[in-house]
């Protein structure tokens, strides 16, 4: 093997990546949806009928008037007196609707509806009117905020931009109020600044991100409100309250913080309704409380994804008359989010937002008149049809509407079929009909309740349907995009595998010389080796079923406990084939019995983590082990978590010391362990037991000095330890063992430093195994923090059972098993496909200010950690394996042992996930227009994108750390043989 080989395949790696990462950003820019959106704001225009051309001209008109003199063109046009003149928007941010009106017809639990008792006595004296509004997903803030002042459902990838909000610039309720003279107030969460810069006449912003905080970040808004309800000088008032998403985001729906919090946000509603509402002053003028939320929670708190819970939101209109309480009225309180847009506008008469696709809430004008109302449906199926219009070209209606009607009703009904532009222009046409028939027939006197009722059912339809296809429709993208993108990645999973083959080949070759003198030096296909290659083939297929998506983690869990079994098979088969001295069968006795032990210990624990988290989507309910700890209370959980961290202390410093070389680098690398390990105690100890205080100065101030300790003792480690560690030339050399059963001859110790090698990577690999356990200690859920124990430990028995595999045991079989370990510890760890299991509360631990950057890094480390733990983990694998045969005479050469080296560690895992990238690519694309696209495919997707990256950083740092430090050894080594042969 020549010296030019290395950089060869080096070059195919980086090609590989880079036809990777292009396949992948051509196939994300194409095929997530960007949603059409028209430019410019709505205008006097909306209140007239669609295809009157007359009516452009007429918007030019209002350049010139005033904010005071539109209100009133718009207030004559509307058809529709406002009837209120202030509103007040409450935002309960997390707040299910469930906890308010109950669920499938039935009142709240009991317990709930103790927790907010004056809300609960309006809503039973018909004072108020609830609705479950059915939020889109992604079901994270930033989106549905947009969607309730605009009416627009954002797109897919807004759940990335909620961490980075920028200005809203389609046309929307605040820009439409504003227009008529209204000043706006605004006091909670800082999204609202920045959707809407400059806006605001008075605000008081706090951050959204700072999950631990559930008292400060409400009392913030609560302390002014006093002074803003006793002014006049207001038109708009909003109140964000993150308060109860942060008591989610810590304990769940049933933590004790709950019931508190919502008796504080029932105390605020009474407050506002007293004040203003059943004791307003006519100087300020009518007012309407809007209690809403912008999504629902899980079980454990978290949203982001499509399930009921996390959709559930709620509309809560306090002023309005009703009749009777409605969640006893299941079939007639459901709306959507994207509802609440129209039905503000109409009820303040400004025009509906352009890009609106909602459907007026009818409910909210029954204290209006029949043609008030019909009114409200009219201008609203205006709206719509002119925004299906500029989507579909073909649509045609002619100037119907314009022209009016005189003539018989018979002539308006008929069913609808066709194409969607002839549906939706039959169904227009059919409403437009009515309402003008009906309103001829009120001229005339002669109009009846069935008549009413008819162009109400008219109306509905048409609105059901266009915002139905409104909500779908997405800006076409390329197909060529898709198709370039799937061509690279298919490519680049091509170049993996290719490489992975030709490695193995040359490592074949290499053993098979090493061993020519064993016995056992044949190498064949074994049972184990098929079933990893098999478990590609499953994963590949169940990518396909939208309820193996969900339910990914039993996959993980067969594929590592049958693993563990086939290896266990393979360690206790009967010795009787073997051969050699008494000698040779007893360590090859001993060998198996160490196997044995290590699988034994891998398949107790993999099944202890099976068991801790249900995990998935559709089973979270049934019991498992972190539910029956957590019913312990909080001494139960914290007792957990010390007792993880003392043992996991104890494994690393018995893995530390069971270290060959006894140095005095081993004592100062166990004394940093020791050190950052009781810093982690102690404030598992002082502050992670209390939701309230981890979020004081003393708690951020001491966990930022454990991340300093943490990342200085990993990173002076990994600098210092090449320098500092010894390096033996002398014929000693030939006595050292590189593992159990092979010793390194002096001429290669002489021109390799494999000893050095392998004990500084083993203490490297240990040090950041080591760290990264205790980070996720100080940053998981407190419950977790046993899983992450017995992931050390399975990766720790599954090194020792590799060293004492003999030297022609496939090499990538053992990675490839890390990886799948990777995985299956993954899910153990309560994560799923879905983006509700995303732990947000750990990413604002040790931050004393709010940081995109900085609280992305801590979710991704805290969501990745298994896989991140087994990557870093190749560090001590590349240590354990016997290397003497990569530096025999024949090929001593720096590039080909490094090749050889770092090989599979970084190829494997590299090859198995452009596999499974490659693969769930066109799994996506065939499944585009299933009905679970974007709540189970595109979720996953973004899952397997991440990992991808997860992937990136993990087979970076390894290769990484492996070439500085064998160059490092390598330096010194010559340096030293130099002098030495000066000085003879």
């Amino acid at each position: 093997m020549t010296t030019s080989t290395c950089p060869k395949f080096t070059i195919f790696t980086v090609a590989a990546l880079i036809f990777q990462i292009i396949g992948l950003s051509l196939f994300v820019f194409g095929f997530f949806p960007v949603k059409p959106a028209l430019s410019g704001v709505s205008g006097r225009e909306s209140f007239f009928a669609p295809g009157c051309n007359s009516v452009e001209n007429r918007t030019q008109t209002e350049m010139g008037l005033s904010p005071n003199e539109l209100k009133s063109l718009y207030q004559d046009l509307s058809g529709i007196p406002p009837l209120f003149d202030r509103l007040i928007l409450m935002v309960i941010d997390g707040l299910p609707a469930e906890f308010v009106l109950g669920k499938d017809g039935q009142p709240p639990r009991k317990d709930l509806m103790d927790a907010m008792p004056y809300t609960q006595s309006l809503l039973s004296s018909g004072m108020a009117i609830g609705y479950h509004a059915k939020a889109a997903p992604p079901t994270v803030t930033m989106p549905r905020l947009k969607a309730m002042v605009s009416g627009a459902i954002g797109g897919f990838l807004d759940v990335a931009f909620n961490f980075n909000t920028q200005a809203l610039l389609d046309d929307n309720l605040l820009g439409q109020f504003l227009r008529i003279g209204w000043k706006m107030v605004m006091l909670g969460d800082e999204t609202w600044l920045k959707l809407f810069p400059g806006l605001f006449v008075r605000h008081d912003g706090v951050s959204s991100f700072f999950v631990k905080d559930t008292v400060q970040v409400d009392q913030n808004v609560t302390r002014h409100l006093g002074n803003e309800l006793s002014r006049d000088d207001w038109n708009l008032l909003v109140l964000h309250y993150l308060g109860l998403d942060h008591v989610g985001h810590i304990g769940g729906r049933s933590s004790s913080l709950m019931g508190p919090k919502l008796l504080e946000m029932d105390e605020v509603v009474k407050m506002i309704h007293l004040s203003t509402i059943q004791a307003h002053d006519h100087d300020q003028g009518r007012t309407l409380l809007v209690v809403v939320s912008d999504h629902g929670m899980t079980e454990s708190g978290n949203h982001g994804g499509s399930s009921y819970e996390e959709t559930d939101s709620l509309a809560l209109f306090i002023g309005l008359k009703n009749q009777v309480s409605h969640y006893l009225s299941p079939t007639h309180n459901s709306v959507l989010q994207v509802d609440i847009a129209p039905t503000l506008a109409l009820l303040y008469g400004v025009p509906i937002p352009k890009n609106n696709v909602g459907v007026v809430i009818s409910g909210t004008f029954d204290s209006s008149t029949d043609d008030q109302q019909l009114r409200a449906l009219e201008l609203n199926s205006w709206q719509l049809y002119r925004l299906v219009e500029a989507q579909l070209s073909g649509l045609s209606c002619g100037d119907f509407a314009c022209r009016g009607f005189f003539g018989d009703l018979a002539s308006g009904s008929g069913e609808c079929s066709g194409s969607i532009e002839e549906t939706l222009c039959c169904l227009f046409m059919n409403a437009a009909n009515l309402h003008n028939s009906w309103k001829y027939k009120k001229e005339k006197g002669s109009e009846s309740r069935d008549d009413y009722r008819s162009t109400i059912a008219a109306y509905h339809e048409f609105l059901k349907t266009a915002s139905e296809w409104l909500s779908r429709r997405v800006t076409d993208k390329p197909v060529s995009l898709h198709a370039s993108g799937v061509v690279a990645m298919a490519v680049s999973c091509l170049i993996f595998l290719g490489l992975i083959t030709c490695i193995s080949r040359e490592v074949y070759t290499g053993e098979k010389q090493h061993l020519s003198n064993s016995s056992n030096s044949k190498m064949t296909w074994c049972l184990e080796e098929g079933f990893i290659l098999g478990v590609v083939l499953i994963l590949v297929m169940s990518m396909g079923s939208s309820s193996m998506i969900e339910e990914e983690q039993y996959i993980w869990n067969f594929v590592i406990c049958t693993l563990y079994l086939l290896l266990l098979r393979k360690a206790v088969q009967s010795p009787s084939g073997r051969s050699g001295s008494a000698l040779l069968l007893k360590a090859q006795n001993r060998r198996s019995d160490v196997q044995v032990c290590a699988i034994l210990l891998l398949l107790i624990s993999a099944r202890i983590l099976r068991g801790w988290h249900q995990g998935g989507v559709n089973w979270t309910h049934l019991p498992d082990i972190s539910k029956w700890l957590e019913q312990g209370g909080s001494n139960t959980i914290r007792l957990v978590q010390l007792t993880s961290g003392l043992l996991m202390m104890s494994l690393g410093l018995f893995a530390l010391f069971l270290f060959v070389s006894k140095t005095k680098l081993v004592q100062v690398v166990g004394f940093f362990f020791l050190i950052s390990g009781f810093l982690v105690l102690w404030h598992i100890m002082e502050y992670q037991d209390n939701a309230l205080v981890s979020s004081n100065y003393r708690a951020t101030l001491l966990a930022q000095i454990i991340y300093a300790t943490l990342g200085i003792g990993t990173v002076g480690t990994v600098i210092a330890l090449p320098w500092l560690m010894p390096i033996q030339i002398s014929s000693a050399c030939s006595k050292h063992k590189t593992n159990s059963s092979t010793s390194v001859s002096f001429d290669i110790q002489y021109k390799f430093p494999l000893v050095e090698l392998r004990d500084s990577s083993y203490l490297i690999g240990l040090v950041y195994m080591l760290c990264w356990c205790l980070l996720q200690l100080l940053l998981q859920q407190p419950i977790n923090s046993m899983p992450i124990f017995l992931l050390l430990m399975q990766i720790l028995t599954n090194m020792l059972y590799c060293s004492y595999n003999r030297p022609q045991n496939k090499e990538w079989l053992e990675v490839a098993l890390l990886y799948y370990m990777g995985m299956a510890g993954h899910f153990a760890l309560g994560n799923s496909n879905t983006l509700a299991t995303i732990d947000v509360a750990g990413a604002f631990i040790g931050l004393s200010s709010h940081s995109t950057l900085l609280s992305g890094i801590l979710m991704f480390i805290i969501t990745y950690a298994s896989p991140m733990l087994v990557l870093l983990s190749m560090v001590m694998y590349i240590s354990v394996k016997d290397t003497s045969y990569l530096a025999t005479s024949q090929n001593v050469d720096l590039g080909h042992f490094m090749k050889m080296m770092l090989a599979f560690p970084c190829l494997v895992p590299l090859g198995l996930n452009s596999i499974l990238l490659t693969a769930y690519t066109i799994v996506l694309l065939l499944m585009r227009n299933h009905l679970f696209v974007w709540s189970v495919f595109s979720p996953k997707y973004l899952y397997v994108c991440a990992t991808t990256v997860c992937i990136y950083i993990g087979v970076f740092v390894v290769a990484a750390t492996e070439i500085y430090t064998y160059m490092v050894l390598a330096f010194r080594r010559k340096l030293q043989v130099s002098i030495g042969n000066g000085v003879l």
